[in-house]
């Protein structure tokens, strides 16, 4: 649930229309793909953290920033944030099973935990829930659209874009 005190921008990307939304504490949601959506967001409301925001991921496309150095404020339980904040640590470029993380976090039964916690990440991209493919290293779903998933990674590869 959005919170009533969040303000958002949106902006043009090559996985489409993007809104960014944040609080004061930090950013909030990563939306993609948001064209169909685009008047229901009401007006843009820019703040110091959404510029960030938008530039960062800008560089990100362009391939010019591998790390993202964004306040974060996205609500979720305590164990979804200690997911997130594993795929943090995934390096750009690389993937991980559900099961790596689930054994990072110690507890290598909660592959199902993982996958839920990493398909209800609000800040995609940033917390790099994209990174995450399955054991037999098979893309599985995203929020965005498995197209995106693949699109990022391809970024991230260094492979040319496929869907430019």
């Amino acid at each position: 649930m959005m919170r009533t005190d969040a303000r958002h921008v949106k902006f043009e990307s090559p996985l489409g229309l993007m809104a960014v939304s944040a609080v004061e504490e930090g950013l909030t949601y990563v939306h993609m793909g948001v064209e169909e959506m685009k008047d229901a967001w009401g007006p843009e409301e820019p703040t110091p953290v959404l510029a960030a925001a938008e530039e960062q991921l800008l560089a990100y496309f362009a391939g010019e920033l591998k790390d993202f150095d964004l306040p974060l404020a996205a609500e979720g339980t305590g164990f979804q944030h200690r997911v997130w904040a594993e795929l943090v640590r995934i390096p750009y470029g690389e993937t991980w099973s559900y099961l790596d993380v689930a054994q990072n976090l110690g507890d290598p039964k909660a592959v199902r935990a993982v996958g839920l916690a990493n398909g209800r990440n609000p800040i995609a991209i940033v917390v790099p829930c994209h990174r995450v493919i399955g054991s037999n290293g098979k893309l599985t779903g995203y929020a965005g659209g498995l197209w995106r998933k693949e699109w990022l990674l391809g970024l991230e590869r260094g492979e040319p874009a496929l869907f430019a």
